[in-house]
């Protein structure tokens, strides 16, 4: 391939769209740099300031997180502004903020409606600027990331991500988490961070990109008027420590109190912009990446020794790693190791096929464009241009070097940079598989309508053409999940809908995702509480592939016990990682006392016995009994002629089986159990629930509900403000909802210490007295309706989420394109309804109470 294919052109040339649609790149005299892209495609504008500072560059207080910790503070209060008025000021105009820090830069961004980019630039440029870190905040943020801190330590991903960069790294900064070490980050002060503020946030360490439906030349000026009075700043260097290079294996291997070993092989590699960096991003995509990937046939499907397994190469600045990572039974885990080296050493010798090749790379291009089907997208990958980088055209430079990549270059890389002797292997497995002896280191908007059409068999068929991007979504949907399973196989209608995307009368498994992959398609299903199905992705000249594999999927599915056996596994151990999650743990808990004997109690994963018991003829059976006409929705939305597709999605539609939609006869009448319970997990920290009777989506105060989680959920809420800012009892409170067609349950949860868990109840109680008391000002309800609606609009930027909401809604009865009637809705609810809803929900009576601590 020293040459392009045609394929590999024709896909390239997708790609030219973006490559013309340059960003106007202007430095201020301040050497602040603005980068602004305009996209009419939606009414909405994402504004993010990037700073050039992360934990690698904290010099002196490496490992005290002061990046993550600045971070937490920038929105605490102004010299202009009280910390509140923040986050009311962005919601109020229908924005999300919100921020996050890395090991090289700190990103602080503002989505919200187009109309108000003046809005948003103006509140970031007073925070990153002009943040007074006031001293109380600085106390009570360091409490709410102590929890953090402890709270990753209950996730053991986050246990073996932090053992991974601790091993493979021995002098670069990577090695220290990006949220500091526990003992460091208690020492820091005020005064550590106001000197690390001062010196690294200033206009010429800052990058500020908008992207969305703006004037260019007006949004200049907003800059100018904002950013533009802050002087330039001296700019020290700071002196990042390269790495040596590894020369021999190291290894780590942790026994734990999980249910599954989590492994991971990395090695050493360049970073970024080096010239084998596109290559080793080729590289792991064709190993790691997708079903139909070398290393998942060869190690998940025909050895059948993990659950999962994938390929990473990440390598943001001038160093990285290659990573391999992979989940599987605690003895399986040597003899996985093995086989990836197996299929390394293979590949290094055979290498690969031009079919390989083609898929890997379209999958690239597919994943380019894909990034960009939002603003907030488009915004992040110009802002990672520039700052990571160092080109704001970069993408084009990359996909031009990926375009020359050869087998001879992917050999010679894994060669050079995956040797076995340069290996760093780390693990985390249960304590039951630790050896006697302690295993200890080696160290222009597009119409919103959807045309519906009604086929004689029954099934419906919505489409909606979108030119705009190369890119098109087809999705099935038909009603199922809980309340359609037999009470002794929880967890089919999920289990049902991964096993239709694998083995058909035509295909198998692995024939199926080559066959999607190799055009950078994804194929895949979903379930939930009510519904479940599949969808198909592809670029537009596929769409006779994607429809092939629906259609295949759907009418001739197989159900091999091979199939059946792994995949059915897989969720197993999906189930399995949930008992190793606090927070899960103790939703699944609350909710199976709340609903008792009604199917919602348990999710649409299902349960382990539930998972035993299916058999591939259950399965067979289920979709015989829910895949007919009456009960399907199949949906195009994207890049497509619907005079020449239309017809082809008809003519499928009408092979369906005809039949009766299943009907739902399990009713909710009242909670399973009500009372205060407690569950003793052996975690760090606690967290409590209190879950209530809430509507169904066909509930008459459904819509009141929606503001009611509003209200009790985001920054700006007022039991945020109260619990966690004021007072800081919790990393996280707000309110959720398990949500089915005509029941529901509506929770409080929040993540606290074990010492604190009833002050938090207590006022989760207080809040909800005061909205039973009518205390919901004007203020709060607006914000909460401006960001329900504006939410509703930002959610709904690409294909596949168009695709969703509105097949769900035709499977519910509810209106198609419901953008102006759920305005009207919500718009509709008043302090009164809320009052009313509090009342008539949340009585103590009704409530079931879950406290999970040590």
């Amino acid at each position: 391939m020293s040459k392009s294919t045609p394929s590999l052109v024709s896909d390239l040339r997708l790609l030219e769209t973006f490559w013309k649609q340059l960003p106007e790149r202007t430095v201020l005299t301040n050497g602040l740099t603005l980068l602004v892209q305009r996209d009419t495609s939606a009414p909405v504008a994402s504004v993010q300031v990037w700073v050039k500072t992360g934990s690698i560059h904290e010099d002196g207080l490496l490992g005290a997180g002061l990046s993550h910790y600045l971070e937490h503070l920038l929105f605490k209060g102004t010299e202009r502004r009280a910390g509140r008025e923040i986050s009311t000021t962005v919601q109020a105009h229908g924005g999300n903020i919100n921020a996050y820090t890395t090991f090289d830069r700190t990103v602080y961004y503002i989505d919200l409606p187009s109309a108000h980019v003046g809005v948003a630039l103006d509140v970031l440029a007073d925070a990153v600027l002009h943040s007074t870190l006031p001293a109380d905040e600085v106390a009570r943020e360091k409490d709410v990331i102590l929890r953090e801190i402890a709270m990753g330590n209950d996730d053991p991903d986050h246990r073996l991500g932090e053992a991974l960069f601790d091993t493979a790294f021995r002098q670069h900064p990577y090695r220290y988490p990006v949220i500091g070490y526990k003992d460091v980050f208690t020492a820091v002060t005020r005064e550590d961070l106001v000197a690390y503020y001062r010196a690294r946030y200033v206009p010429n360490n800052l990058v500020v990109v908008v992207a969305g439906d703006i004037d260019p030349a007006a949004v200049r000026v907003l800059v100018e008027t904002h950013f533009g009075s802050a002087p330039r700043a001296r700019l020290a260097p700071v002196l990042v420590l390269p790495e040596p290079a590894q020369l021999a294996p190291r290894a780590l291997h942790r026994h734990e109190e999980v249910e599954l070993t989590r492994a991971g092989l990395s090695w050493q590699i360049p970073g970024l912009t080096h010239p084998d960096a596109p290559v080793l991003d080729l590289l792991a995509v064709m190993l790691g990446q997708g079903d139909s990937s070398v290393l998942w046939q060869a190690v998940r499907e025909k050895a059948r020794l993990v659950h999962s397994i994938d390929a990473t190469s990440w390598n943001p600045g001038d160093t990285g790693l290659f990573y391999i990572s992979f989940i599987c039974e605690p003895l399986r885990r040597e003899a996985a190791t093995a086989a990836v080296r197996r299929e390394l050493d293979r590949v290094a010798t055979a290498g690969f096929t031009a079919a390989q090749m083609r898929k890997a790379l379209r999958q690239l291009v597919v994943g380019e464009i894909n990034t960009r089907k939002t603003v907030s997208g488009q915004a992040s990958r110009l802002g990672a241009a520039e700052v990571v980088a160092g080109d704001v055209n970069f993408g084009k430079s990359y996909f031009a070097r990926l375009a020359r990549v050869t087998v001879a270059d992917l050999r010679r890389v894994l060669r050079t940079y995956l040797a076995a002797e340069r290996v760093t292997s780390v693990s985390l497995n249960p304590k039951s598989a630790e050896p006697a002896a302690s295993t200890i280191v080696t160290t222009d908007r597009v119409p919103d309508a959807f045309k519906e059409q009604t086929l004689p068999n029954g099934a419906r068929l919505l489409l909606r053409p979108d030119r705009r991007l190369p890119n098109l979504h087809l999705r099935l949907l038909c009603e199922g999940g809980p309340l359609h399973e037999q009470p002794d196989q929880r967890g089919a209608t999920s289990l049902l809908a991964t096993l239709l995307t694998k083995d058909t009368k035509k295909r198998s498994a692995a024939e199926v995702a080559k066959f999607i992959e190799e055009v950078g398609g994804s194929f895949y299903p979903f379930s939930g509480n009510n519904s479940f199905g599949l969808a198909a992705e592809v670029l537009p000249g596929d769409t006779a592939r994607a429809l092939e594999a629906l259609a295949d999927a759907v009418l001739a599915p197989s159900f091999r016990r091979s199939s059946f056996e792994i995949e059915r596994d897989a969720q197993l151990a999906d189930l399995q990682q949930d008992a190793d999650d606090v927070v899960t743990v103790g939703k699944k808990l609350v909710r199976q006392k709340f609903f008792g004997a009604h199917p919602l109690a348990i999710d649409a994963h299902g349960t382990t016995e539930g998972l035993k018991a299916v058999k591939p003829a259950d399965l067979a059976a289920l979709w015989k009994r829910l895949g007919v006409a009456r009960n399907v929705v199949l949906v195009a939305a994207g890049d497509f002629d619907p005079k020449v597709l239309g017809p082809k999605l008809k003519a499928f539609l009408a092979r369906l089986p005809r039949g009766a939609a299943p009907k739902r006869t399990a009713v909710f009448t009242a909670p399973g159990e009500t009372g205060d319970f407690v569950e003793k997990q052996p975690r760090e920290q606690a967290v409590v629930f209190q879950a209530f009777p809430g509507p169904g989506l066909l509930g008459d105060d459904y819509y009141v509900s929606e503001v009611a989680d509003e209200l009790f959920s985001g920054m700006s809420s007022r039991l945020f403000e109260r619990v966690r800012e004021e007072k800081g009892l919790a990393y996280f409170v707000r309110s959720a909802r398990v949500t089915g067609i005509d029941a529901g349950m509506f929770m409080f949860y929040a993540g606290t210490a074990p010492a604190t868990a009833e002050d938090v109840l207590t006022e989760i109680d207080a809040e909800i007295a005061r909205v039973q008391a009518g205390g919901v000002t004007a203020g709060e309800l607006l914000r909460c309706q401006t960001r329900l609606k504006a939410g509703r609009r930002m959610g709904l930027q690409t294909n596949g989420a168009r695709a969703m909401h509105a097949g769900l809604n035709t499977l519910y009865g509810l209106p198609v394109d419901d953008a102006a009637t759920y305005d009207r809705h919500i718009d509709g609810v008043t302090v009164a309804d809320l009052q009313a809803f509090a009342k008539k929900r949340f009585q103590r009576a009704l409530r079931t109470q879950l406290v999970v601590k040590p």
